[in-house]
């Protein structure tokens, strides 16, 4: 009942707003441009937007397009490099096999490679062991030759002394006074110069005088030395005593030396005892160097002979008093021989 009564309301109202007999009013025609003229409008921004958004369609489907043409050449590059590691794969064992091969004719190869090196330096060693054996052969061989030679060294040097052991020495004597008497009437001036009771002794004889070397070198800025041969070697003893108790020997006024005659090998040896002996002689030890080459000193009273150095080194390693008294001069002479 209510229902019907808006209904009746509705179509009331409706009779109201619109003209009797279906006639338009100034006031319905403004309405009906109005409308019109915003249909128009709505209509022109409807076609705007119906055309900006052709257009955001067309940008969407070409940036579309683009996107599938890159995802269709990225699939072509995948199905390639699909296609690549399919092929790959398949050549991998024949690749892994052949490999293998060559690793193992490698292998072979350096296998037999150490077999031979290991043969040619099994050969080696067996040379090196003959060289070696050689080589100490020979040393061995050269020390004995070396040896041998000393010894002959020491034969020769000991027949030589043994020649010469009746010989005196005369040191300064100047050239060319041996001019008026000969050099066995200078020796006799020597004797009557500076022993005058030696010179009257009839035991005192000269077999032989001369100088060496024989040939006189004009460079040579000192006389050659004076060689005067004895018959007897009690004589020369006799003369080179009294040479010792006077100390200073003269001819015609000048200094000269008397002295045995030896060898060269000998003369170097008793040159090597000069320094020791000198110390020596300073520490009041009555150092003398004996016939041939034989240092004799006094030590704690006792009268101590060494034929060599080395004796002597080994002596004073046991004394420690005489090794510091020697320390410097032996050092000196071990640095020199090294």
């Amino acid at each position: 009942m209510p229902n019907k009564c808006k209904s009746q309301g509705n179509q009331n109202k409706e009779d109201t707003m619109t003209p009797p007999n279906g006639i338009d009013t100034p006031i319905q025609d403004y309405e009906d441009d109005e409308k019109k003229e915003m249909q128009e409008s709505d209509l022109k921004k409807l076609i705007r937007t119906l055309r900006s958004s052709q257009k955001q369609i067309l940008e969407l489907q070409k940036s579309l397009m683009d996107k599938i043409e890159n995802l269709s050449h990225e699939n072509e590059i995948l199905r390639r490099n699909q296609n690549e590691m399919k092929q790959l794969v398949e050549q991998e064992p024949v690749i892994v096999t052949r490999n293998h091969n060559e690793m193992k004719n490698s292998i072979d190869q350096m296998a037999n490679t150490l077999e031979s090196l290991k043969n040619r330096m099994g050969e080696a060693e067996e040379r090196i062991s003959d060289l070696e054996d050689r080589e100490q052969e020979n040393i061995q061989s050269n020390q004995r030759k070396e040896e041998e030679i000393r010894n002959i060294k020491n034969i020769v040097g000991n027949l030589q002394d043994t020649i010469k052991k009746t010989n005196i020495r005369v040191l300064g004597v100047p050239e060319g006074m041996e001019r008026e008497k000969g050099l066995k009437g200078l020796f006799s001036k020597i004797l009557a110069e500076n022993f005058p009771g030696l010179e009257k002794d009839r035991d005192i004889l000269v077999q032989d005088a001369h100088r060496i070397p024989n040939k006189h070198d004009q460079k040579r800025s000192s006389p050659r030395h004076v060689v005067i041969k004895r018959t007897t070697v009690k004589q020369k003893e006799k003369i080179l005593k009294c040479a010792r108790e006077k100390c200073q020997i003269t001819l015609r006024g000048s200094p000269i030396r008397l002295t045995s005659d030896f060898s060269s090998e000998t003369l170097q040896a008793r040159r090597e005892w000069r320094d020791i002996a000198q110390v020596l002689k300073e520490k009041n030890c009555q150092p003398r160097i004996l016939y041939p080459a034989k240092l004799s000193f006094v030590n704690e009273g006792e009268i101590k002979t060494f034929h060599n150095k080395q004796k002597l080194k080994e002596f004073v390693a046991t004394h420690p008093a005489l090794q510091k008294m020697l320390k410097d001069v032996l050092h000196t002479e071990t640095q020199s021989s090294i």
